[in-house]
């Protein structure tokens, strides 16, 4: 049953007002005084700039000891919208290409059901995260108290996944999104004329050894049935038209589903990067810096979750794939047990465009289903009702 049908209007309205005016990274103040405003609006309990620019809504009903608390991320991405529609991008070069608009929405408008009408008993937390996009956010306000302050139970998120039909839950027990680690690996060769190239040693060379050899580490390295994708990016040289380059940079990311596996790429880098070197008589320095964790579910949030799910939706994977790509809650579900879920933006026009893509777009009509999974959750994990003060 989805509850939130009638805040629908509302929520589009909120929705297209995020998306008018995106903000970045930390620098969230018409956004996170906007979301503030509403929630004290509702009647909840507002603290603000937890994190820098965090705010986390406190909704208490009864005198149940447990708490549950859901996280909606506020910032938009360095990207000029292509969009023409009318609450397109008011800011040119920042947009709401992934969603968090539609998060912020859906959060909001169960806030408000469970103010109004919600029949639960204990305490339900809405986080309202800064900065999840440079992967930054969710440490910035745990280190600013966040669970200290607001202690609780389970945490959970929800991120849209286009090309999945609006009203499909997805979720899984253990890890559910990747690690992501950037690299840069640095060559010191011996430059010189590129028609003597045994008076030297070409960094161009050692380099695209290097970049053939790590191909390996997923193919050779690696236990099959442990994900992983090793991508070099960019290779820069101080090469010129006829200069054989003394100097290669390599840069690149990386993913993995468990800590495991992200340290033994790393390991397996460095050794590829030190025998090539050596081979060359040259020098190699590796940086390997692990921006965001692997987001691992706690079996029980994840069956919670997709209980949750089965009540307001017909399309549930209890036990989806998991994705390659990484999420900043992975911080928030280290700390404290949590669960993150998929959910459907559409198979369609702009609502099936990838996420971070100039023409993608939040789909409205997964509002009501996304709020109304809140809704079911947190009545669901904070059951007695309201009768027992």
């Amino acid at each position: 049953m989805r509850k939130t049908e009638h805040l629908y209007k509302q929520m589009t309205e909120w929705r297209h007002d995020f998306h008018r005016h995106p903000e970045l990274e930390f620098d969230l103040g018409r956004t996170a005084a906007r979301v503030a405003e509403l929630l004290r609006g509702f009647g909840l309990e507002v603290h603000t700039a937890i994190g820098q620019s965090g705010v986390v809504g406190v909704l208490q009903k009864g005198n149940g000891p447990r708490s549950i608390a859901v996280r909606a991320d506020m910032d938009a991405l360095p990207i000029t919208e292509a969009n023409g529609f009318d609450h397109r991008s008011a800011s040119p070069g920042k947009m709401h290409a992934c969603g968090h608009d539609g998060h912020m929405a859906m959060a909001l408008g169960a806030a408000k059901y469970l103010a109004e009408s919600g029949d639960f008993n204990g305490r339900a937390v809405f986080i309202f995260q800064p900065n999840e996009e440079f992967g930054e956010g969710a440490s910035a306000m745990i280190a600013d108290g966040l669970f200290d302050r607001f202690p609780v139970d389970e945490v959970y998120a929800i991120h849209n996944i286009p090309g999945l039909a609006v009203g499909t839950f997805a979720t899984r027990a253990g890890p559910v999104t990747a690690a992501e680690s950037l690299f840069e690996i640095d060559i010191a060769a011996r430059g010189g004329h590129a028609a003597l190239p045994h008076m030297g040693v070409d960094a161009i060379t050692v380099g695209a050894e290097i970049v053939s050899a790590l191909q390996t580490i997923v193919a050779r390295k690696l236990d099959p049935a442990q994900n992983g994708v090793v991508s070099v990016t960019e290779f820069i040289t101080d090469g010129r038209r006829n200069v054989l380059p003394g100097r290669a940079t390599l840069r690149g990311d990386c993913r993995a589903l468990t800590p495991t596996t992200n340290t033994a790429i790393e390991v397996a880098m460095r050794r590829i990067v030190d025998g090539i070197c050596a081979a060359h008589d040259v020098t190699g320095t590796v940086t390997y810096n692990t921006l965001f964790p692997p987001t691992i579910n706690a079996p029980q949030a994840a069956r919670a979750a997709t209980e949750a799910a089965h009540t307001i939706a017909d399309m549930v994977d209890g036990d989806c794939p998991p994705k390659l790509f990484s999420e900043d809650f992975a911080h928030m579900a280290a700390a404290v047990p949590g669960a993150f879920v998929l959910m459907g933006n559409g198979v369609e026009g702009g609502h099936a465009h990838p996420l971070h893509s100039a023409d993608y777009d939040f789909n409205d009509a997964a509002l009501v289903p996304g709020s109304s999974f809140w809704v079911a959750l947190i009545e669901q994990q904070l059951k007695g009702g309201t009768d027992q003060r």
